[in-house]
């Protein structure tokens, strides 16, 4: 029976609401309720209003000022840095598949299971057959700095937002040109630090667009980003073959990013449909066997190591956690970047002498002690234990608790996406 125009142009009204109405999330409410299948489309325009890559394509006044892409109620003129930062939980239910995503779930049913295939890239398949998009949560934060903005608020900024790295927007050339991250704190603070006596000028009144032009000016590298329509495979081979941690979500067609696909995001997204899939025999294989993970050269510092010298080992050995042990090479703590952070929060960075034990001091509530491992522990256990931890990375100790390696993130991608696939293994590193 075919609807009458009344009823048809209520329909249509109901549609055109839905799709402009401007839900602003509470902060501190990382995570959102799944989208109704029904609101797929309506669900994504209403989702690039929210968080718009591009400022001169969303609510923002006026895009020449970097009051307009910096969300926070007279930051401009704040003296004082924010409070210690919030660790935002890992939560938060997934939107629903694509339009592919059902033919790509009933790919893995208990029909195949049943029918006795080996199944060892069937997570490759499950990556590859659904899209960035898929990941993408119906309502999360973004934070956008524009680089004439001043690096010192732009690092109070990822502490009171509690993010650790924000996209660079460039008026002049009307797009996203990087990242501003927690490394590149730990590198200012390396290059300029001197003593507690002397102001590091470069991060007191230095913007981010100098900043770049000082330090990128050799090692530039175009940002790397992914399109909402390529798959979760290629987002990982991405993260992994350029050894990023954070790689942006931008819509090709309006220029706004959406969201900033991470490591953790991917694995979780895994993990919520593991139950769906046939398990593959290296599930049950224990570390050692595998080979996954970092076991030489490991890099570490004692309680009484001053910061400087941690950050000088972060930016030398390229990894962004620290092992702490004891005299007896106990791991008894773990120093990460994003516990540099806090030298920002707290304001405390014009002194880098103090020893790792006094800095940890001032480290958010949140923080529920190293998650460890060892190497006769299965890859099922060990991906179970990361993804509910919601950490970066993984200790692997003896039965003394001394340290033997660390597995990180990458490391668990590369074993159960990248390596059936036929990828080579890249070379472990904290993640």
């Amino acid at each position: 029976m075919g609807r009458s125009p009344v009823m048809e142009s209520r329909r249509n009204t109901r549609k055109k609401t839905r799709a402009l109405r401007l839900d602003v999330p509470d902060p501190s409410r990382f995570g959102s309720s799944p989208l109704d299948p029904a609101q797929k489309d309506g669900g994504r325009k209403e989702e690039a209003a929210i968080c718009p890559a591009s400022p001169t394509k969303g609510p923002f006044p006026s895009p020449g000022s970097p009051k307009t892409i910096f969300p926070y109620p007279n930051l401009a003129s704040q003296d004082s840095p924010p409070k210690s930062p919030r660790r935002l939980s890992f939560s938060g239910i997934f939107r629903p598949s694509s339009s592919s995503a059902p033919a790509s779930v009933r790919l893995f049913s208990r029909a195949r299971r049943a029918a006795g295939e080996p199944g060892r890239n069937v997570y490759t398949r499950f990556m590859k057959s659904h899209l960035c998009y898929d990941i993408v949560p119906t309502s999360s934060k973004l934070v956008v700095f524009d680089t004439t903005l001043q690096v010192k608020k732009a690092f109070f900024a990822l502490v009171d937002n509690g993010v650790r790295a924000a996209p660079l927007w460039e008026t002049s050339r009307q797009s996203f040109v990087g990242m501003l991250t927690i490394t590149d704190f730990i590198i200012i603070l390396h290059r300029y630090y001197r003593s507690p006596l002397v102001q590091i000028y470069e991060l007191e009144e230095h913007k981010i667009e100098t900043w770049r032009e000082l330090y990128l000016q050799e090692t530039f590298k175009p940002l790397v980003n992914i399109s909402p329509d390529a798959s979760l495979f290629d987002a990982v081979s991405s993260l992994i073959k350029n050894k990023i941690h954070r790689l942006p979500v931008i819509d090709p067609v309006t220029g706004n990013a959406l969201y900033i696909l991470t490591h953790k995001r991917i694995l979780k997204f895994l993990q919520f449909f593991v139950c769906e899939m046939p398990k593959p025999a290296f599930m049950k294989e224990t570390l050692a066997d595998l080979g996954i993970g970092t076991y030489t050269n490991i890099a570490f510092i004692h309680p009484t190591t001053a910061i400087i010298r941690a950050l000088n080992i972060f930016v030398e050995r390229r990894v962004s956690a620290l092992p702490v042990v004891d005299e007896k090479g106990r791991v008894v703590d773990i120093y990460s970047k994003f516990d540099v952070i806090n030298l920002a929060a707290e304001k405390t960075y014009n002194n880098l002498d103090v020893s790792v034990t006094q800095a940890l001091q001032h480290r958010s509530q949140y923080f529920e002690g190293v998650v460890k491992c060892n190497r006769l522990e299965t890859l099922e256990t060990i991906v179970d234990r990361i993804v509910k931890a919601e950490v970066h990375r993984l200790v692997v100790v003896d039965d003394e608790s001394c340290l033997e390696g660390i597995i990180s993130l990458s490391d668990i991608l590369q074993a159960l996406v990248l390596t059936p696939a036929g990828g080579c293994h890249t070379a472990s590193r904290v993640e």
